[in-house]
C-alpha cells in the first residue's frame, strides 16, 4: 500500500547511572542542579538542597531525556543548552517535552512538532525514551 505522504518520526533513547548524578550533586550540589536542570525540573525532582540519594533517580531520568531529545534533534554544529530542553512533569503524573532557543529552532527546522517522553529509574538506573513527529 504506497502513502501520498510520509510523516517522519525520530526516536532517541539514553540511560543514565543514578550514581553518576550522586557523585555530580555530592560534589557540587544546586551547581549542578542550575546548570543542568529548570527549576521546574528541580522542583518535581525533590527542590532545591534536597539531598542526593533523594533527587539522583528523578534528575539522571530527566537528563536521560534531554539525551535522548539531543539525538531526535541530530544537531550538527549549534548544540542546544542543557536548560532549553525541560522535562515538563504534568498534574496527573506524566511528562511532556518543552524546547526552547537552540533546541526549538532544530526541531523547527527538521519539521518535528510533537515530541513524547517516557521516564523509568531505578535507584541504579535511569532510562528515557522520546519520539517526535
Amino acid at each position: 500500500m504506497s502513502s501520498r505522504w510520509t510523516l517522519e518520526v525520530r526516536v532517541g533513547i539514553d540511560a543514565q547511572p543514578v550514581s553518576e548524578v550522586i557523585a555530580a550533586l555530592e560534589q557540587h550540589g544546586d551547581a549542578y542542579r542550575r546548570r543542568l536542570f529548570t527549576d521546574h525540573e528541580v522542583r518535581s525532582s525533590g527542590g532545591w538542597g534536597a539531598d542526593a540519594a533523594t533527587s539522583a533517580p528523578r534528575l539522571a531520568a530527566r537528563f536521560a531525556a534531554k539525551e535522548a531529545v539531543l539525538k531526535v534533534l541530530r544537531p550538527d554544529t549549534v548544540v542546544p543548552g542543557w536548560r532549553e530542553i525541560e522535562v515538563v512533569r504534568m498534574p496527573a503524573g506524566w511528562c511532556r517535552i518543552v524546547l526552547s532557543g537552540r533546541a526549538e529552532r532544530l526541531a523547527e527546522a527538521a519539521g518535528l512538532t510533537e515530541f513524547d517522553v517516557s521516564l523509568s529509574h531505578t535507584v541504579d538506573l535511569a532510562v528515557a525514551a522520546v519520539v517526535a513527529a
